[in-house]
Protein backbone atom coordinates (compact mmCIF):
# COMPACT_ATOMS: atom_id res chain seq x y z
CA UNK A 1 0.00 0.00 0.00
CA UNK A 2 2.63 2.59 0.61
CA UNK A 3 4.61 1.63 -2.59
CA UNK A 4 1.72 2.29 -4.35
CA UNK A 5 0.71 5.58 -2.32
CA UNK A 6 4.54 6.56 -3.12
CA UNK A 7 4.34 6.14 -7.06
CA UNK A 8 1.01 7.62 -6.97
CA UNK A 9 2.70 10.51 -5.27
CA UNK A 10 5.57 10.75 -7.59
CA UNK A 11 2.61 10.24 -10.54
CA UNK A 12 1.28 13.57 -9.45
CA UNK A 13 4.11 15.48 -8.80
CA UNK A 14 5.00 14.46 -12.30
CA UNK A 15 1.68 15.35 -13.76
CA UNK A 16 1.76 18.58 -12.07
CA UNK A 17 5.26 19.57 -13.49
CA UNK A 18 4.80 18.45 -16.91
CA UNK A 19 1.60 21.03 -17.24
CA UNK A 20 3.62 23.42 -15.41
CA UNK A 21 5.91 23.55 -18.47
CA UNK A 22 2.68 23.10 -20.52
CA UNK A 23 1.53 26.39 -19.55
CA UNK A 24 4.92 27.96 -20.05
CA UNK A 25 5.29 26.51 -23.24
CA UNK A 26 1.64 27.76 -24.52
CA UNK A 27 2.18 31.21 -22.59
CA UNK A 28 5.70 31.83 -24.31
CA UNK A 29 3.88 30.41 -27.51
CA UNK A 30 0.84 32.83 -27.07
CA UNK A 31 3.01 35.84 -26.80
CA UNK A 32 5.16 35.14 -29.26
CA UNK A 33 2.41 34.50 -31.69
CA UNK A 34 1.02 38.01 -30.63
CA UNK A 35 3.91 39.88 -31.20
CA UNK A 36 4.16 38.53 -34.35
CA UNK A 37 0.81 39.08 -35.15
CA UNK A 38 0.81 42.96 -33.62
CA UNK A 39 4.60 43.75 -34.86
CA UNK A 40 3.88 46.76 -35.75
CA UNK A 41 2.21 48.04 -32.32
CA UNK A 42 5.11 46.86 -30.27
CA UNK A 43 7.56 48.92 -33.04
CA UNK A 44 5.46 51.62 -32.30
CA UNK A 45 5.64 51.90 -28.96
CA UNK A 46 9.59 50.42 -28.35
CA UNK A 47 10.79 54.00 -28.39
CA UNK A 48 8.63 55.31 -25.03
CA UNK A 49 9.69 51.72 -23.68
CA UNK A 50 13.10 52.14 -24.34
CA UNK A 51 12.77 55.67 -23.00
CA UNK A 52 12.05 55.03 -19.64
CA UNK A 53 14.32 51.90 -19.52
CA UNK A 54 17.18 53.89 -20.36
CA UNK A 55 16.62 57.11 -18.68
CA UNK A 56 14.26 56.36 -15.87
CA UNK A 57 15.07 52.64 -14.60
CA UNK A 58 18.39 52.71 -15.60
CA UNK A 59 20.43 54.99 -13.34
CA UNK A 60 17.81 53.98 -11.01
CA UNK A 61 21.20 51.47 -9.69
CA UNK A 62 22.87 54.72 -8.36
CA UNK A 63 20.12 55.53 -5.86
CA UNK A 64 22.60 53.28 -3.61
CA UNK A 65 25.07 56.20 -2.85
CA UNK A 66 22.48 57.57 -0.66
CA UNK A 67 23.44 55.18 1.63
CA UNK A 68 26.96 55.70 1.08
CA UNK A 69 30.12 58.15 1.49
CA UNK A 70 30.19 58.42 -2.56
CA UNK A 71 33.52 59.72 -3.68
CA UNK A 72 33.95 60.16 -7.14
CA UNK A 73 38.01 58.67 -7.82
CA UNK A 74 36.58 55.34 -5.58
CA UNK A 75 33.19 55.28 -8.08
CA UNK A 76 29.67 53.74 -6.98
CA UNK A 77 31.00 50.19 -5.50
CA UNK A 78 34.04 51.54 -3.96
CA UNK A 79 32.88 54.05 -1.82
CA UNK A 80 32.43 53.76 1.96
CA UNK A 81 28.85 52.25 3.06
CA UNK A 82 27.44 54.61 5.57
CA UNK A 83 23.91 52.98 5.96
CA UNK A 84 21.41 55.57 7.28
CA UNK A 85 23.61 58.74 8.28
CA UNK A 86 22.46 60.73 5.26
CA UNK A 87 18.70 60.29 6.06
CA UNK A 88 19.51 61.14 9.83
CA UNK A 89 21.45 63.93 9.12
CA UNK A 90 18.42 65.28 7.05
CA UNK A 91 15.81 64.87 9.17
CA UNK A 92 18.08 66.00 12.71
CA UNK A 93 18.90 69.65 10.70
CA UNK A 94 17.42 72.95 11.67
CA UNK A 95 15.90 73.11 8.10
CA UNK A 96 14.22 70.32 7.46
CA UNK A 97 10.85 71.28 8.51
CA UNK A 98 11.10 74.84 6.76
CA UNK A 99 11.93 73.05 3.91
CA UNK A 100 9.05 70.54 4.07
CA UNK A 101 6.78 73.48 4.81
CA UNK A 102 7.56 75.65 1.87
CA UNK A 103 7.41 72.28 -0.56
CA UNK A 104 4.14 70.96 0.97
CA UNK A 105 2.35 74.72 1.08
CA UNK A 106 3.47 75.49 -1.93
CA UNK A 107 2.11 72.44 -4.06
CA UNK A 108 -1.18 72.61 -2.17
CA UNK A 109 -1.55 76.71 -2.71
CA UNK A 110 -1.13 75.18 -6.23
CA UNK A 111 -3.22 72.28 -6.15
CA UNK A 112 -6.30 74.38 -4.72
CA UNK A 113 -5.92 77.05 -7.04
CA UNK A 114 -4.67 75.36 -10.72
CA UNK A 115 -6.39 72.41 -10.42
CA UNK A 116 -10.33 73.28 -11.02
CA UNK A 117 -9.37 76.30 -12.61
CA UNK A 118 -9.24 74.09 -15.81
CA UNK A 119 -12.23 72.10 -15.03
CA UNK A 120 -14.18 75.08 -15.20
CA UNK A 121 -12.49 76.58 -18.02
CA UNK A 122 -13.53 73.34 -20.10
CA UNK A 123 -16.82 73.55 -18.99
CA UNK A 124 -17.15 76.97 -20.37
CA UNK A 125 -15.56 75.99 -23.75
CA UNK A 126 -18.02 73.44 -24.39
CA UNK A 127 -20.76 75.68 -23.84
CA UNK A 128 -19.59 78.64 -26.28
CA UNK A 129 -21.43 78.12 -29.48
CA UNK A 130 -19.78 80.47 -31.39
CA UNK A 131 -17.23 79.09 -32.98
CA UNK A 132 -15.01 81.84 -34.10
CA UNK A 133 -15.19 83.04 -30.42
CA UNK A 134 -14.50 79.71 -28.94
CA UNK A 135 -11.07 78.89 -31.30
CA UNK A 136 -9.75 82.50 -30.12
CA UNK A 137 -10.38 82.13 -26.55
CA UNK A 138 -8.82 78.64 -26.40
CA UNK A 139 -6.01 79.88 -28.81
CA UNK A 140 -5.33 82.73 -26.30
CA UNK A 141 -5.26 80.66 -23.26
CA UNK A 142 -3.16 77.67 -24.87
CA UNK A 143 -0.55 79.99 -26.17
CA UNK A 144 1.67 80.61 -22.52
CA UNK A 145 1.69 76.69 -22.54
CA UNK A 146 4.17 77.06 -25.15
CA UNK A 147 6.41 79.96 -23.24
CA UNK A 148 9.61 78.28 -21.84
CA UNK A 149 10.17 78.22 -17.67
CA UNK A 150 13.31 80.92 -18.44
CA UNK A 151 11.22 83.14 -20.50
CA UNK A 152 7.98 83.11 -18.19
CA UNK A 153 10.18 83.94 -15.14
CA UNK A 154 11.86 86.51 -17.28
CA UNK A 155 8.29 88.06 -17.88
CA UNK A 156 7.34 87.47 -14.71
CA UNK A 157 10.07 89.27 -13.28
CA UNK A 158 9.95 92.31 -15.76
CA UNK A 159 5.93 92.87 -14.89
CA UNK A 160 6.82 92.88 -11.56
CA UNK A 161 9.72 95.04 -11.02
CA UNK A 162 9.70 97.65 -8.73
CA UNK A 163 10.54 100.63 -11.25
CA UNK A 164 9.47 99.79 -14.59
CA UNK A 165 7.14 96.49 -14.22
CA UNK A 166 3.55 97.16 -16.18
CA UNK A 167 1.48 95.26 -13.41
CA UNK A 168 2.97 97.74 -10.60
CA UNK A 169 2.48 101.56 -13.18
CA UNK A 170 -1.14 100.17 -13.49
CA UNK A 171 -1.57 99.42 -9.59
CA UNK A 172 -0.15 102.83 -8.99
CA UNK A 173 -2.42 104.51 -11.74
CA UNK A 174 -5.31 102.86 -9.77
CA UNK A 175 -3.90 104.56 -6.38
CA UNK A 176 -3.21 101.20 -5.23
CA UNK A 177 0.35 100.50 -3.16
CA UNK A 178 2.02 97.80 -4.86
CA UNK A 179 3.80 95.29 -2.80
CA UNK A 180 7.32 94.02 -3.25
CA UNK A 181 6.21 90.96 -5.22
CA UNK A 182 9.79 89.49 -6.26
CA UNK A 183 11.45 89.78 -2.32
CA UNK A 184 8.43 89.70 -0.23
CA UNK A 185 8.11 85.78 1.21
CA UNK A 186 4.96 86.18 2.13
CA UNK A 187 4.10 87.01 -1.53
CA UNK A 188 6.37 84.31 -3.50
CA UNK A 189 3.83 81.23 -3.09
CA UNK A 190 1.28 84.14 -4.78
CA UNK A 191 3.28 85.17 -7.62
CA UNK A 192 4.41 81.13 -8.59
CA UNK A 193 1.02 80.09 -8.74
CA UNK A 194 -0.74 82.51 -10.33
CA UNK A 195 2.10 82.65 -12.80
CA UNK A 196 1.43 79.08 -13.47
CA UNK A 197 -1.83 79.21 -13.78
CA UNK A 198 -1.41 81.56 -16.82
CA UNK A 199 0.86 79.46 -18.43
CA UNK A 200 -0.60 75.98 -17.84
CA UNK A 201 -5.05 76.56 -17.31
CA UNK A 202 -5.48 76.59 -21.01
CA UNK A 203 -3.48 73.82 -22.06
CA UNK A 204 -5.09 71.33 -19.04
CA UNK A 205 -8.31 72.25 -20.49
CA UNK A 206 -7.96 69.73 -23.42
CA UNK A 207 -7.78 66.30 -21.59
CA UNK A 208 -11.34 67.34 -20.11
CA UNK A 209 -12.57 68.94 -23.72
CA UNK A 210 -12.03 65.50 -24.48
CA UNK A 211 -13.82 63.90 -21.87
CA UNK A 212 -17.05 65.80 -22.38
CA UNK A 213 -16.63 65.08 -26.04
CA UNK A 214 -17.90 61.48 -24.83
CA UNK A 215 -21.48 63.32 -23.70
CA UNK A 216 -24.38 61.29 -25.53
CA UNK A 217 -26.50 64.51 -26.97
CA UNK A 218 -29.45 62.53 -26.08
CA UNK A 219 -29.35 63.19 -22.12
CA UNK A 220 -29.35 66.96 -23.23
CA UNK A 221 -32.10 66.70 -25.47
CA UNK A 222 -33.87 64.92 -23.19
CA UNK A 223 -33.10 67.48 -20.27
CA UNK A 224 -33.90 70.58 -22.22
CA UNK A 225 -37.37 68.71 -22.72
CA UNK A 226 -38.00 68.15 -18.96
CA UNK A 227 -37.05 71.73 -18.66
CA UNK A 228 -33.46 71.94 -17.47
CA UNK A 229 -31.57 74.99 -17.11
CA UNK A 230 -27.61 75.22 -19.09
CA UNK A 231 -26.21 75.28 -15.55
CA UNK A 232 -28.56 72.56 -14.38
CA UNK A 233 -27.48 70.54 -17.72
CA UNK A 234 -23.69 71.37 -17.06
CA UNK A 235 -23.82 70.38 -13.37
CA UNK A 236 -25.43 67.33 -13.72
CA UNK A 237 -24.55 66.12 -17.06
CA UNK A 238 -21.34 67.27 -18.24
CA UNK A 239 -19.94 67.13 -14.56
CA UNK A 240 -20.72 63.61 -14.10
CA UNK A 241 -19.40 62.90 -17.40
CA UNK A 242 -15.75 63.88 -16.22
CA UNK A 243 -15.66 62.84 -12.66
CA UNK A 244 -13.64 59.99 -13.52
CA UNK A 245 -11.28 62.30 -15.25
CA UNK A 246 -11.02 64.57 -12.66
CA UNK A 247 -10.36 61.52 -9.95
CA UNK A 248 -7.32 60.41 -12.02
CA UNK A 249 -5.47 63.82 -12.84
CA UNK A 250 -6.12 64.25 -8.82
CA UNK A 251 -4.55 60.97 -7.68
CA UNK A 252 -1.63 62.37 -10.04
CA UNK A 253 -1.50 65.73 -9.00
CA UNK A 254 -1.37 64.27 -5.33
CA UNK A 255 1.05 61.55 -5.97
CA UNK A 256 3.04 64.24 -6.77
CA UNK A 257 2.96 66.71 -4.08
CA UNK A 258 6.29 67.05 -3.16
CA UNK A 259 7.78 67.05 -6.64
CA UNK A 260 8.08 71.25 -7.11
CA UNK A 261 10.44 71.36 -9.95
CA UNK A 262 13.23 73.44 -8.91
CA UNK A 263 13.52 75.85 -12.58
CA UNK A 264 11.15 77.87 -11.92
CA UNK A 265 11.55 78.31 -8.24
CA UNK A 266 15.32 78.76 -9.01
CA UNK A 267 14.66 81.57 -11.39
CA UNK A 268 11.96 83.61 -9.07
CA UNK A 269 14.55 83.22 -6.12
CA UNK A 270 16.58 85.68 -4.53
CA UNK A 271 18.22 85.94 -1.24
CA UNK A 272 15.22 87.97 0.19
CA UNK A 273 12.72 85.56 -0.60
CA UNK A 274 14.46 82.20 -0.25
CA UNK A 275 12.85 82.02 2.80
CA UNK A 276 9.15 81.06 1.50
CA UNK A 277 11.03 79.69 -2.13
CA UNK A 278 13.60 77.29 -0.96
CA UNK A 279 11.95 74.07 -1.63
CA UNK A 280 13.31 70.27 -1.68
CA UNK A 281 14.27 70.07 -5.08
CA UNK A 282 16.39 73.67 -4.95
CA UNK A 283 17.84 72.24 -1.57
CA UNK A 284 19.11 68.98 -3.73
CA UNK A 285 20.36 71.15 -7.31
CA UNK A 286 22.12 73.18 -4.45
CA UNK A 287 23.71 70.60 -2.39
CA UNK A 288 24.20 67.98 -5.09
CA UNK A 289 25.63 70.23 -8.18
CA UNK A 290 26.58 73.37 -6.80
CA UNK A 291 27.94 71.75 -2.97
CA UNK A 292 28.81 68.84 -4.83
CA UNK A 293 27.70 66.38 -1.65
CA UNK A 294 26.36 64.00 -3.98
CA UNK A 295 25.33 61.06 -1.30
CA UNK A 296 23.45 63.77 0.77
CA UNK A 297 21.47 65.21 -1.88
CA UNK A 298 20.59 61.51 -3.28
CA UNK A 299 19.34 61.10 0.12
CA UNK A 300 17.07 63.62 0.46
CA UNK A 301 15.96 63.37 -3.47
CA UNK A 302 15.26 59.72 -2.43
CA UNK A 303 13.46 60.60 0.68
CA UNK A 304 11.09 62.79 -1.67
CA UNK A 305 10.03 60.23 -4.13
CA UNK A 306 9.74 57.78 -1.34
CA UNK A 307 6.79 60.32 0.26
CA UNK A 308 5.45 61.20 -3.45
CA UNK A 309 5.28 57.24 -3.69
CA UNK A 310 3.24 56.61 -0.53
CA UNK A 311 0.62 59.53 -1.47
CA UNK A 312 0.31 58.41 -4.68
CA UNK A 313 -0.65 54.62 -3.28
CA UNK A 314 -2.54 56.28 -0.76
CA UNK A 315 -4.85 58.52 -2.21
CA UNK A 316 -5.30 55.91 -5.23
CA UNK A 317 -6.69 53.21 -2.60
CA UNK A 318 -8.75 55.98 -1.09
CA UNK A 319 -9.93 56.77 -4.56
CA UNK A 320 -10.86 53.35 -5.51
CA UNK A 321 -13.01 52.77 -2.49
CA UNK A 322 -14.90 55.77 -2.52
CA UNK A 323 -15.50 56.14 -6.52
CA UNK A 324 -14.59 52.52 -8.05
CA UNK A 325 -11.92 55.04 -10.12
CA UNK A 326 -8.10 54.54 -9.55
CA UNK A 327 -4.96 53.62 -11.54
CA UNK A 328 -4.87 50.53 -11.12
Amino acid sequence: MKAMSTMSGQTTSNTKVSSNRNTKVSISGSLRSRIKKNWELYLFIAPAFLYFLIFQYGPMYGIQIAFKNFTPSKGIFGSDWVGFAHFERFFHSYYFWDLLWNTFSLSLYELAIGFPLPIILALAFNEVRNGFFKKSVQTITYAPHFISVVVMAGMVITFLSPSSGIIVKLMELFGIHAPAFLTDPSWFKTVYVFSGVWQNTGWGTIIYLAALSGVDPQLHEAAIVDGASRFKRVIHINLPTIIPTITILLILNVGNILGVGYEKVLLLQNPLNINSSDVISTFVYRTGLVSAQYSFSTAVGLFNSLVNAILLISVNKIAKRTSQTSLW
